[in-house]
């Protein structure tokens, strides 16, 4: 079985989902890219919550299972999509947390500059405008104008997309949208908040280097 601690990793961000209630029942996917053309992503039917190494199946960007015997995830075009896309890319993570995707089903993006973390790390969240039915090419097209100026994307009526340069980025996006999200459906309730202004949003966007610098050599530190 190849890629042992990809597997592992994994099923730990599978588990946080799961626990954290971004995801219920078999909901939701992952994959990490581990190779030119290779794939992990993790099997349909399975519970994020109780998934194994073993799970996993190793695909291409086409679907064709290499390793593995079970079914992998039916949302997997979605996540070839962004594969293709967006090179950079190295992990997608699809769930369905619960305010971010009331949010999606009201069509409402994250896009009010209330917090500093939203601009800073991981920009506006826009919203697809029309559901795209299940597991067919409609969802992939749906995310594609989105990819190249994004982090995330909602899904109408269907929840929420993150992709990152490796799995615990694009884990960390998913956290940060829900919680945005919550931030958001708060601030609406008290009767509306004030934004940043436009001067301090343009101060942090100019710091996003910075601070991805200081993240890679705490990473290297590690």
């Amino acid at each position: 079985m190849q890629y042992e601690a990809m597997r592992q990793q994994i099923c730990a961000v599978g588990k946080l989902l799961y626990d954290r209630g971004y995801v219920a029942a078999n909901d939701g996917n992952i994959s990490v890219k581990v190779a030119e053309n290779r794939l992990l992503i993790t099997p349909s039917g399975v519970s994020k919550g109780r998934m194994t190494p073993d799970m996993m199946l190793l695909t291409d960007l086409d679907g064709n299972v290499i390793e593995g015997d079970r079914h992998p995830s039916s949302e997997g075009k979605m996540h070839f999509t962004v594969y293709r896309h967006r090179p950079d890319v190295g992990a997608v993570v699809h769930a369905h947390p619960s305010t971010a995707t009331a949010f999606s089903i009201c069509r409402k993006p994250l896009k009010t500059p209330y917090l500093a973390e939203l601009v800073l790390g991981l920009g506006e969240v826009p919203v697809t405008p029309a559901f795209a039915m299940l597991s067919t090419d409609e969802v992939p097209k749906s995310v594609e104008p989105y990819l190249a100026e994004h982090n995330a994307v909602m899904l109408a009526n269907h929840g929420v997309l993150t992709w990152g340069s490796e799995l615990w980025q694009a884990f960390d996006r998913m956290e940060t949208v829900e919680h945005t999200a919550k931030t958001l459906l708060n601030v609406e309730l008290l009767g509306g908040g004030v934004p940043l202004s436009d001067e301090q949003v343009v101060t942090l966007i100019s710091m996003r280097g910075q601070y991805k610098t200081l993240a890679q050599k705490t990473k290297g530190a590690i």
